[in-house]
């Protein structure tokens, strides 16, 4: 009974289903992502062709005025500094996580993932008093003596910056995190007792097993941060928008939907060519599959 027991319980998970039945299994998922992403993806994007014929007139006025190409690449730029800020504060948080247990990972996991309870809204209101020219930042350098006059911190690219990072951070904490869990105490300790030195064992050991990870929160925290709208708009001004920021005004205040809907194409277009130089230099399917 007991044998039987077992083969009926892990007989399951080992057999190959059929492909049939993988359709089955997946037609539910499909169905939902075909109606509620990729059609309506489709039909805003072919509004850009249509204008009320077939045209390419909107994509030769973004080749034709330098400010679309500035703003799409300040939106990269951003994306990038944002993934490496986090990654740079991210990994040390993720290595602590790492190496506790109990109540004490506990109470550090609950401080990295609470705050996504926290509406961005609120987060980046938040991030204007502190950044304000009577905030606490420009009030606590002048107590100080670092500076005499506020510094204008606000309406700039580096409150934008600022406030990604720290609004991103979790979505980088937590893919390291699990990377760095499944890697074995005993590999660390072993090489220690041989005689490595601590940052030799972080460069051999600890940084390529965690790969993985890391590969994961970049990709994550850089694509996320592409689309971002609030923040840029409450933290920057004129001279940091966004692409995002972009799409949102040329859909809304001019109404120009055709126009915004062949920059977000080009937006969609650029951004999986980069992920695909990314799949090519960085090799992300190897890494992701040996983590």
């Amino acid at each position: 009974m007991r044998g039987r027991l077992h083969r009926m319980l892990h007989g399951v998970s080992a057999s190959r289903y059929s492909a049939a039945s993988t359709l089955l299994l997946l037609a539910p998922l499909l169905i939902l992502l075909l109606l509620a992403f990729y059609l309506p993806l489709a039909q805003f994007l072919s509004r850009s062709f249509m204008e009320p014929t077939l045209t390419l007139d909107n994509y030769a006025r973004i080749a034709d005025r330098p400010i679309y190409a500035t703003i799409l690449l300040r939106t990269f730029r951003t994306g990038l500094i944002v993934a490496v800020g986090t990654l740079v504060l991210g990994f040390p948080i993720a290595y602590l996580m790492s190496t506790l247990r109990g109540w004490r990972l506990v109470v550090v996991a609950a401080i990295v993932v609470l705050p996504l309870l926290v509406s961005v809204l609120v987060r980046t209101y938040a991030w204007q008093v502190l950044l304000g020219r009577n905030g606490v930042v420009n009030q606590t350098l002048e107590g100080l003596g670092i500076i005499d006059a506020p510094v204008k911190l606000l309406n700039t690219e580096f409150a934008v910056w600022l406030a990604m990072t720290h609004i991103l951070l979790p979505f980088m904490v937590l893919p390291i995190y699990s990377s760095l869990r499944g890697i074995p105490r005993d590999l660390s300790q072993s090489a220690q007792s041989l005689g490595a030195s601590w940052p030799n064992v972080l460069r051999h050991i600890i940084l390529p097993l965690s790969l993985p990870g890391v590969a994961a929160g970049m990709v994550l925290v850089f694509v996320i941060s592409l689309g971002y709208f609030i923040t840029p708009m409450l933290l920057g001004g004129p001279t940091t928008m966004m692409i995002a920021s972009l799409i949102g005004q040329q859909a809304t205040k001019l109404l120009d939907w055709p126009m915004a809907s062949a920059i977000a194409a080009v937006l969609l277009f650029v951004t999986v060519a980069i992920m695909a130089l990314f799949q090519r230099v960085l090799r992300l399917d190897r890494v992701m599959g040996n983590g």
